[in-house]
């Protein structure tokens, strides 16, 4: 990425851009010229923990937690949570945001015309329109059609980089997986502190503690389920084909069931997933949700994949998709209620 949206924002240029690497639940965030490494890891309780490392030799490189990061980190943009984000910030030629632009913090929904501004893309995508790889001129031009480009090398000295991609398919999944994260860390977070005030309270209602915002447990479930089975997804206007390998290795990573199948087996034609449930059901975020929000969140899907919901809103969930998933996730998913069960 190349807008000034970090810390060390005097250090990013579209010709020494910040580059992030990332699996699951962490994510390492890396500047040529930096004093420091930023990594970004998960914890499934507490939310996102922020790190720093000295970029100077030494005899014990060592991690040193900050808050400073939760100054983007922990705001309306990751749902009010510590929690990983992905903007898309279209910018002027040396990466400042401009501020006739939009702000925004994206995810599977996000139209892709709004997508990846102050970002670098590569791959294929059959003429999909998005705001990478090119620059916000001025309030009243509009903002050209980025190419696609094969890779970074013509941009900046890709020399010093792992990889001298930014792959679309990278770029997809990462939006998707940073939302439902923080999706799931709400939840886990209001349900704790819910059962808190009952057991202060004993058994009559308490008030909210101060400071904490009104929320409902069944509406959180309602729209993590619908986020992890990918309800209002904004569909590919065509095959989306990445040229780093990101995409074979994501697939391979699995769990398979028994006929080979795996939640992470990508579609990229008219969707991002082949079977529209998300793999992020095996993080430990969400393996570690308290025990009553968890398992109304396997009702809530049960309802729908099994038919007793047949809201158009649903539609997309062809019966074929709706089987798939419910199989793969008997012979995957460890804990899974009785409901699932042939």
């Amino acid at each position: 990425m190349f807008s000034k949206t970090s810390m060390q924002l005097n250090q990013i240029h579209p010709r020494n851009p910040r580059t992030i690497y990332f699996t699951d639940s962490i994510a390492v965030a890396w500047i040529r010229g930096s004093f420091v490494l930023e990594v970004a890891a998960q914890d499934p309780a507490q939310g996102t923990m922020f790190y720093e490392m000295d970029q100077r030799p030494t005899e014990k490189p060592t991690l040193r937690q900050t808050r400073a990061c939760l100054r983007c980190h922990h705001s309306l943009y990751t749902n009010g949570v510590p929690g990983v984000l992905v903007r898309s910030t279209p910018t002027a030629a040396d990466g400042t945001a401009q501020p006739w632009t939009k702000n925004l913090a994206m995810s599977h929904r996000t139209p892709f015309d709004q997508r990846w501004g102050g970002w670098y893309v590569t791959g294929r995508t059959s003429g999909l329109s998005h705001t990478g790889n090119v620059f916000a001129t001025s309030p009243t031009s509009a903002v050209e059609r980025s190419p696609d480009l094969e890779t970074l090398e013509d941009r900046f000295d890709t020399a010093a980089y792992l990889t001298p991609y930014s792959d679309v398919v990278a770029l997809l999944v990462l939006e998707h997986q940073t939302h439902v994260t923080n999706l799931l860390t709400r939840l886990g977070w209001e349900a704790r502190a819910a059962a808190f005030e009952l057991q202060a309270g004993g058994s009559k209602p308490q008030q909210p503690l101060p400071g904490r915002a009104p929320f409902s447990i069944e509406a959180a479930v309602n729209e993590i389920v619908d986020y992890l089975l990918f309800v209002d997804e904004a569909p590919l206007p065509g095959r989306i084909q990445g040229t780093s390998g990101f995409a074979e290795q994501f697939a391979g990573r699995g769990p398979f069931d028994g006929r080979g199948r795996s939640l992470r087996q990508l579609d990229l034609g008219r969707r991002l997933m082949r079977y529209p449930c998300s793999y992020m059901i095996y993080s430990p975020v969400f393996d570690e949700l308290p025990v009553q929000p968890r398992e109304a969140i396997y009702r809530r899907m049960w309802q729908i994949l099994g038919g007793n919901d047949r809201s158009d809103k649903y539609a997309r969930l062809s019966d074929s998709d709706r089987l798939a998933i419910v199989q793969i996730l008997r012979d995957t998913k460890k804990g899974l209620p009785d409901d699932f069960r042939p």
